[in-house]
């Protein structure tokens, strides 16, 4: 065992050591109770950046943990290796995206096999492997079959440079992430699997994820969005059709004043024929993003069709707009605007002057008279709220009145009361549902529906580097499953950017018998909702899943960013019940647990030019003066010592050049003090503000560590020596720390049991070099060692040997708290008089109430303060304080 702390060589030779026994292979075993730890598997980029460390240490602190304590650990790792980004760097660097993705894989694994990540490499996948997409492939020939998958036109954001379909969370601003390209709605045939067949099982089954954070849970029951409302049909004038639609407040219907239905709507498409205004506004609608959120923030537009609906109670014409904010693939295509109670609806009604018609007012107005003036000047009318609610309309100016209305320049959007409403009028807004939707039922106008705001989950994408879609056209157009799988999709090929290079090439897409192949690819997400469980059973190359699948899952902790807190975990939750359907799994839900890591933060600095170009810097390259409180109070570039500004703190990125290579940090500090460090500075999911002192900090607790174990070295446990008051003291704050490190590790607040071994290591050095002090150190090593095994194992692993604790950390026992070293013979008791501390005392342990009320008083110090004082009550904090009330 050498002086010095070496990290480089003793990780090295951890390594070797779980290489050569296999520590870290996972093999079923029904006697003893499995633990599946995951952390979400990376996209192959080249690195790692300091948010995988981060994020991949988390996971194997638990895992390492969990295998300590005994449970038949399985933690894999794969790469979500298909995707767009390798298609551009592809294109950039003129290489396949198989050679580009292939080479970024064996980097990547490099640095997580030299981070000491306890993973059973034997179960590592690729999704651009063949063995593996075989089986969606497979699958989806199964959902076709049942009806669950199918081809239909839909409206996608459609990038007109990369051509081809982007997400929603691809759509920036109105653009293309990659090309910057306006991003167009277009109207195509895509593949869809129905999720929405399962959306009241999702949504259902979120209630028994308790192991879950609230805030994701909260999230995945916004995104399937159950709402309960009524659908109804308008008339049309002039014709026997109707125009259908659906709304959560009913209660508003006598306000509306306009109907606006979506660019792609059949009315639209129709009246655009003979009107080239309202064609050309059509056209300027496909620009733009389809989702909801691209909808929200762009300005409101809209063109009359020259078509009136014909309201379902009054009988009255309504106008019908074609409207940029509505989407033929939400609803129906079509919603009513009632624009005294929707602030979209009353945005666009001032922009085009329609009426603003209020129906319902706040609830506190009863027993009120109101006068309501349109902002078109248009008198609605005015009632007095009694408890009768007489029906509202009276014509004609009231009185004054304190409530007086001169317009209705705002909106009101909550539940209330209704007026001016005919037969519902003073009905609130509860009542009125139920009233309207009866009424229009009667009629066959309407009815009660329960509506989700989760579409159909599209998963077609014209792209290159993806899993073929496994669907064959025949000579006659239908469309049949291949049989013949894995489709493979050719590797060798040089992308160029002008679109999906399957479609030119026959080899691929043309069959036999005029039939041809589908050349669109798989979502990326398609390949990332289900490789948890594959990983089960990664060898099995005759089924998709088999019983092993059943042993490990669901996964017990899954581990990932908050950014995936909606798509990625909805689809996995959905493939799972796929899978459940087809019998290849036994479970509902795939994750128990889940942990989503706060981000990485770090400083950034910029200098700006006069064109407001700024040009961000590393806080690497930055040399900053702070005052004695850390405030700021100049910061200059290292390379030419000219200021440079302070951007503030944000999450690492390239875009901000405020990232940290941790291999640069590995190879100057090893890997333990990196993970040392991510796991003390912030607990796990908090963000994480990075700390160069902080590195060095925790590089030094860990020499400082090898410093106390190497004063060990050749001890060996000797005959039994009855320790001194200063030895009891020890243990019993060793075995305090103990306790709550305990604790800390089963709520994963890792940077609590890092300061617990920090207090650890200091207690052990306060004690003497006696045969009762060289016990106890001994004892406190053999704790901390164990303590520190799932953080940084390295030194652990080596330390353990080298101390002659045995062979293998990971097979040692989960340290146990010693109650009777917690076992006190007295205790100090702070004492105050009127709340201010006066004095300590020291009284029996098992000392009666009685017995410690007269120690205290019987202090000096605490007798003059309460002098000739009466003593008008004693609080008592039983083993820690004594508080005398003096009046």
């Amino acid at each position: 065992m050498h002086d010095e702390y070496d990290p480089q060589a003793i990780e090295t030779a951890a390594q070797r050591y779980w290489d050569e026994h296999e520590s870290f292979k996972a093999v079923e075993d029904s006697t003893r109770e499995k633990f599946y730890c995951l952390s979400m598997f990376p996209y192959p980029s080249g690195r790692l950046h300091m948010g995988h460390v981060r994020n991949y240490t988390i996971g194997d602190v638990i895992a390492r943990y969990q295998r300590m304590r005994g449970k038949n650990v399985l933690q894999p790792m794969g790469w979500d290796a298909f995707g767009l980004p390798a298609e551009n760097a592809a294109i950039q660097h003129g290489i396949p995206p198989s050679q580009w993705t292939r080479s970024n894989i064996a980097y990547m694994k490099a640095q997580l096999q030299r981070l000491g990540f306890g993973y059973d490499w034997d179960r590592e996948l690729a999704t651009c492997d063949p063995d593996y997409y075989r089986w969606e492939q497979w699958l989806f020939t199964r959902l076709i079959d049942k009806g669950l998958a199918y081809r239909a036109k839909a409206v996608v954001n459609w990038d007109p440079v990369d051509q081809t379909v982007l997400a929603n969370e691809q759509v920036i601003d109105g653009k293309g992430w990659r090309s910057g390209a306006p991003v167009e709605r277009r109207e195509i045939e895509q593949w869809s699997v129905r999720i929405t067949d399962y959306a009241q099982e999702l949504l259902d089954a979120i209630e028994t994820l308790e192991g879950w954070p609230e805030q994701v849970r909260t999230m995945q029951r916004n995104w399937i969005g159950r709402s309960e409302g009524v659908y109804m049909e308008f008339g049309l004038a002039g014709s026997d059709a109707v125009l259908g639609i659906y709304t959560t407040r009913p209660d508003t219907l006598m306000g509306v004043t306009y109907m606006a239905v979506a660019a792609d709507h059949p009315l639209a498409q129709e009246a655009a024929r003979t009107d080239p205004t309202l064609a050309a506004f059509l056209d300027e609608c496909r620009l733009g993003g389809a989702s909801e959120a691209a909808l929200e923030t762009m300005e409101k537009k809209g063109h009359p069709l020259g078509r009136d609906a014909l309201h379902p109670i009054t009988g009255k014409r309504v106008p019908i707009y074609a409207a940029n904010f509505v989407l033929m693939g939400y609803g129906t295509g079509a919603v009513m605007s009632v624009p005294a109670h929707d602030e979209r609806d009353f945005h666009f009604a001032c922009k085009y002057g329609l009426p603003i018609r209020p129906v319902v007012v706040p609830a506190s107005w009863q027993g009120r008279e109101i006068y309501i003036k349109t902002m078109t000047g248009t008198s609605v009318g005015h009632a007095r709220l009694t408890g009768e609610y007489p029906v509202a309309g009276v014509t004609g100016e009231p009185g004054c009145d304190p409530l007086q209305w001169e317009t209705w320049d705002e909106r009101f959007e909550q539940p209330g009361i209704l007026v001016d409403s005919g037969p519902f009028t003073g009905l609130t807004s509860a009542a009125a549902f139920d009233a309207i939707a009866a009424w229009l039922e009667e009629r066959g106008r309407g009815h009660k529906r329960v509506n989700f705001r989760l579409r159909d989950w599209g998963v077609s994408r014209q792209r290159y580097w993806g899993c073929p879609i496994p669907v064959v056209r025949t000579a006659d157009g239908g469309l049949r499953g291949e049989t013949d799988l894995p489709v493979r999709l050719p590797e060798d090929v040089v992308v160029d950017g002008s679109g999906s290079p399957l479609k030119r090439m026959p080899a691929f897409s043309e069959l036999a018998n005029g039939e041809t192949r589908e050349t669109d690819t798989f979502d990326t997400f398609f390949e990332s909702s289900w490789y948890y469980a594959r990983y089960c059973c990664p060898d099995n190359d005759r089924a998709m899943l088999d019983e092993r699948a059943n042993y490990w899952l669901p996964v017990d902790q899954y581990v990932g960013g908050i950014e995936h807190a909606v798509l990625h975990l909805l689809y996995a939750r959905f493939f799972h019940k796929l899978m459940r359907d087809e019998g290849l799994v036994s479970c509902d839900e795939p994750f128990t647990r889940l942990l989503t890591q706060g981000m990485v933060v770090a400083e950034t600095w910029y200098r700006e030019d006069a064109g407001g170009r700024k040009t961000w810097y590393n806080p690497a390259d930055v040399e900053v003066t702070r005052d004695d409180k850390g405030k700021l109070i100049a910061a200059v570039l290292r390379a030419d010592g000219q200021p440079v500004t302070f951007g503030g703190v944000e999450k690492m990125s390239k875009s901000k050049n405020n990232g940290v290579d941790p291999q640069v940090l590995i190879d100057r500090y090893g890997a333990d003090t990196v993970r040392l460090y991510t796991m003390f500075t912030s607990p796990p999911d908090q963000s994480l503000e990075w700390s160069d002192e902080g590195v060095e900090g925790a590089a030094r607790f860990l020499r400082r560590l090898w410093a106390l174990a190497i004063t060990e070295r050749g001890e060996r446990p000797a005959a039994a020596v009855a320790p001194g008051d200063a030895e009891r003291a020890a243990r019993r704050e060793i075995h305090a720390t103990l306790r709550k490190a305990l604790y800390d590790y089963e709520r994963h607040q890792f940077n609590t049991v890092v300061s617990g071994c920090m207090t650890i290591v200091n207690t052990l050095y306060r004690l003497e070099d006696s045969p009762a002090g060289r016990s106890v150190r001994r004892e406190g090593l053999g704790l901390i060692l164990r303590l520190l095994g799932p953080i940084a194992p390295h030194v652990a692993h080596h330390l353990w040997r080298e101390l002659g604790f045995g062979d293998d950390i990971l097979a040692a026992p989960w340290p146990m708290v010693d109650e009777e070293a917690l076992v006190q013979d007295s205790i100090e008791y702070v004492v105050q008089v009127n709340g201010k501390v006066r004095a300590k005392v020291e009284v029996p342990a098992d000392a009666e109430r009685g017995a410690i009320e007269r120690a205290a008083l019987a202090n000096d110090n605490v007798q003059r303060f309460v002098a000739d004082g009466t003593v008008r009550k004693i609080v008592l904090v039983p083993n820690k304080l004594v508080n005398i009330v003096v009046g």
